[in-house]
């Protein structure tokens, strides 16, 4: 089973981390919740408070295939700020491992470095900050081990997107069958 690792600061879009999470559990992806802070729970951008399955400090990245970051603000804004998380994803790049984001967050992939030369998408407005990029408009966008999406309206996309790397098309054609998506 593939185990991929989403990053929640505090303000993260709730429908773009949430919708992922739960798709990819639902395909048998393992998806663990990490709060970037210690606490046990997060608050999204729009107040809802979600539980961590696990603390940045006390997460073992190195037993997971895939780092994942959702948008909103000012959680993408906490993510960037983050060295930890900008040396995390140097990690994951470096080792061939996936890294994704949706929304404002291909901004933290841009300034991380993963982005150079690979097509993105991101959040309307925000393709200036893509640096090494170049933008498109697709709702969801592989391009190697770099997987971006553009927001709330496109998170069902992006976590198929997930799904066909983690587990191919066939499962990916499955999940969106059963949950009545398209």
């Amino acid at each position: 089973m593939k185990k991929t690792a989403m990053l929640f600061a505090n303000g993260f879009e709730e429908v773009e981390a949430l919708t992922v999470v739960d798709l990819l559990r639902r395909a048998d992806v393992a998806c663990d919740i990490v709060a970037l802070d210690d606490g046990a729970t997060v608050t999204g951008a729009h107040g809802v408070v979600v539980g961590a399955d696990r603390a940045f400090t006390q997460t073992p990245f190195d037993d997971y295939d895939a780092l994942l970051l959702p948008g909103g603000q000012p959680g993408t804004n906490n993510l960037a700020a983050d060295e930890r998380v900008l040396a995390l994803l140097r990690r994951f790049h470096a080792a061939g491992k996936l890294t994704a984001a949706i929304c404002a967050a291909p901004t933290v992939l841009a300034k991380a470095g993963v982005l150079e030369g690979r097509r993105a998408t991101c959040y309307p407005g925000l393709e200036g900050r893509l640096s090494g990029a170049t933008a498109v408009t697709e709702s969801a966008v592989t391009d190697g081990t770099v997987i971006t999406s553009r927001g709330v309206g496109t998170a069902i996309d992006f976590a198929l997107a997930l799904v066909t790397y983690l587990d191919g098309a066939e499962r990916a054609e499955a999940l969106a069958h059963a949950v009545v998506y398209r």
